[in-house]
């Protein structure tokens, strides 16, 4: 990964450029809807040949005209104003704003887990480092989310039609702009940087790019087989994330010598317990995120697994499975909090271990009146998972 970033960005641009559909274009993108009263004006202010001149015209008629014209300056104006602020909304529901809170927790949470020290985690370049590893991990995320959108859009018009592809408030060509943008910017970013552009940064945005690229795009379409999309999901949320941001927080910021990923994740017992829990809350998500699109797949023939197993099964399966993740990791905190030497430590890892027993009361308290063949409530419980998976990130700052 380390040789010829540049060449490589290239190639895999190029490829997921003539696999999309259609490329966009660049007229398109960038022609103003103001085009349209630019060329209605041009047609009002013209004089027919057979039009009397404005000397034979009566007052009224002028007066109208004059309105005409006013009325249209008005609606461009009105209508360049509303694009400016409309397309940034437009392009953040695009990015799936719950996906992206997700990736903007992880990297401080994670370079909090690396950090030797608290103070270490408030420096300077630790800081730089958080907020330019965010933005590699943001633009590589409205990338991953974006393509499934393009790719699915015939799903999406039954399971999601809210996306904005799937709502016709984003054409294709559009969107495929905007996520060969976003990738190009994130594999740059991570491979340009003198300082920052270190294994760890390029593995996670390498990782995830390719595995979110076999997951939606065809000919591999990962998400089509079950078992290969659960991999590709555990690679992602566990270990690429995980392991590859901790690795580069280690040796970027915090000084370590070693570089190497497959290191932390083999000796490191914090990066290897936070790759296995997010790994597997990250599976839980997944697959309750199928749970209400049976009907969207089924049609498709995506065969989940809850169009194979049933959606009752499925989704008792997971709520059973994120119940045991959080207990489990909950008792182990609290014994590990109580044989502790450090008081400080001792505290904390109490703190964390209480967090994740009552995240287990809490998956289970809100299954309890869902019915898991209702759509509506089911994305209820999925966003639910979501808050806790966001507040798992926020205990990670903690767990030392």
């Amino acid at each position: 990964m380390e040789r010829n970033p540049i060449k490589k960005s290239c190639l895999l641009l190029i490829w997921i450029t003539f696999a999309l559909i259609e490329l966009p274009s660049v007229k398109a993108f960038v022609m103003p809807r103001s085009f349209y009263f630019a060329s209605l004006r041009k047609q009002t202010t013209c004089i027919p040949h057979n039009t009397p001149s404005s000397k034979q015209t009566p007052d009224n008629e002028i007066q109208k005209s004059l309105g005409k014209i006013s009325a249209i300056r008005a609606a461009e104006s009105e209508n360049t104003v509303s694009s400016f602020f409309s397309f940034p909304r437009l392009v953040w529901r695009f990015t799936r704003p719950h996906t992206l809170i997700g990736s903007a927790l992880a990297i401080p949470a994670i370079h909090a887990l690396a950090a030797p020290s608290y103070a270490a985690l408030f420096s300077s370049t630790s800081l730089i480092s958080m907020s330019y590893t965010m933005v590699c991990a943001l633009l590589m995320n409205l990338y991953i989310t974006g393509l499934n959108q393009i790719t699915d859009v015939e799903i999406d018009k039954i399971n999601k039609p809210y996306l904005p592809i799937a709502a016709g408030d984003l054409s294709i060509k559009h969107a495929t702009w905007i996520v060969l943008i976003a990738l190009a910017l994130s594999l740059g970013m991570g491979a340009l940087h003198p300082q920052l552009a270190t294994p760890g940064l390029n593995l996670a945005l390498w990782g995830s790019g390719i595995l979110g690229t076999f997951y939606s795009l065809p000919p591999f379409r990962l998400k089509r087989f079950p078992l290969l999309a659960a991999l590709c999901i555990v690679a992602v949320r566990g270990t690429v994330i995980n392991a590859g941001f901790f690795a580069h927080a280690k040796y970027a910021v915090f000084g370590n010598p070693i570089r190497s990923v497959l290191y932390y994740l083999m000796n490191d017992a914090a990066c290897k317990l936070s790759c296995i829990f997010f790994g597997i809350f990250g599976i839980v998500i997944a697959l309750m995120k199928d749970v209400p699109d049976v009907a969207g797949d089924e049609k498709a023939k995506i065969r989940t697994m809850s169009v194979r197993m049933g959606q009752k099964r499925i989704f008792s399966a997971m709520k059973s499975l994120l119940t045991a993740l959080f207990v489990i990791f909950g008792v182990s905190f609290i014994k590990g909090g109580l044989t502790a030497t450090v008081r400080t430590t001792a505290f904390l890892r109490v703190i964390v271990g209480i967090f994740g027993l009552i995240g287990g009361i809490s998956v289970e308290k809100k299954a309890f009146q869902v019915n898991p063949e209702d759509s509506k409530d089911v994305y209820q419980y999925y966003m639910h998972l979501w808050k806790l998976f966001y507040l798992s990130y926020i205990a990670l700052v903690f767990a030392k």
